[in-house]
């Protein structure tokens, strides 16, 4: 392709997302290496593969470490580690820093990219926001069921910085947009991830199809988002940001999109069935700490909040 540059990626945390996103940029051309720690044994002799909506593909022999400082520093980090590892993240990333590295925070929750750049400086920091539908089962198989669509914001939101993470992707089979405002486009996608996680986990495990097959988890739903939009545009004047989030536009939206995904299994649903932490207070205690301190009246999130922490594993 005219004038393609590859670029020298490290993804830390290759699960299901981090694999999927740095298979695609290395379906492109460029030069991706995987940290893998659980799938190291499969990828090696068998390849990563990845079933997509979108056409299977297979990298037959992908760059795979087991640590980061056989990677060493490279010009993107894309990060797609649970929020459950952030106490982690700062060690797995540092090895593949440079003077030029850029990092891509591609992790659900609130408040993420904040740590990023104390520890490695805002300018940069990104926040990557994907909506996508991805499992993993077989260790080296990726499932990509649906969507897949990436947003990505500056950490202080300047606009030469989203031009060069929108160069990365030029060329990827993936749809990739850029946001003015990193802090609202979180606030956005907590729109989803809030009550459709959690009603998922705290409904007993069940998939997104049968929340909204039931009338009252239906409007349970609508009702959380409507709470989520609330603290968010809250939050957006509290941090003089000029954006803000419209409630009921963003109400069906959500709903819709969910329609569209049949029997989904969200992230923190299986991490729930499979005994594994869950990202609680990144995805559902950073919110509700922001409301309350800016004195949003939020009862459903609150609740929601309090029964996903009594459910997380100890």
């Amino acid at each position: 392709m005219a004038g393609f540059e590859a670029k020298r990626i490290a993804v830390i945390g290759a699960g299901a997302v981090g694999s999927y996103y740095g298979a695609r940029l290395a379906q492109a051309g460029h030069d991706v290496h995987f940290l893998m720690r659980r799938d190291y044994d499969a990828v090696r002799n068998g390849g990563l593969h990845v079933e997509s909506v979108d056409g299977d593909f297979v990298l037959d022999s992908p760059s795979i470490a087991r640590s980061s400082k056989e990677i060493g520093p490279v010009d993107w980090v894309i990060c797609a580690l649970k929020a459950t590892s952030i106490e982690d993240a700062r060690a797995l990333v540092a090895p593949c820093v440079g003077d030029g590295t850029r990092i891509l925070v591609l992790m659900n929750g609130l408040g993420l990219e904040e740590r990023f750049a104390g520890w490695f400086g805002a300018e940069r920091t990104f926040g990557g926001l994907a909506f996508t539908c991805i499992n993993r089962r077989e260790p080296g198989v990726v499932h990509h069921i649906d969507y897949g669509a990436v947003n990505i914001g500056h950490q202080i939101d300047e606009r030469s910085e989203l031009e060069a993470a929108a160069a990365l992707w030029e060329g990827v089979q993936v749809e990739t947009t850029t946001s003015p405002s990193l802090l609202l486009s979180r606030w956005e996608k907590l729109c989803w991830n809030v009550p459709f996680n959690g009603l998922a986990v705290t409904s007993g495990g069940i998939t997104t199809d049968r929340i909204l097959a039931d009338s009252e988890l239906r409007e349970a739903a609508r009702g959380v988002i409507l709470e989520v939009v609330a603290a968010g545009n809250a939050d957006l004047a509290a941090h003089d940001e000029p954006g803000r989030i419209d409630g009921a536009e963003m109400a069906e939206r959500m709903i819709a999109a969910t329609d569209a995904m049949a029997d989904y299994r969200p992230s923190t649903m299986i991490d729930f069935m499979e005994g594994r932490p869950m990202e609680v207070e990144a995805i559902f205690g950073e919110p509700l700490r922001r409301a309350q301190a800016l004195g949003v009246a939020t009862p459903l999130m609150a609740v929601l909040s309090g029964q996903m922490r009594a459910l997380n594993p100890a």
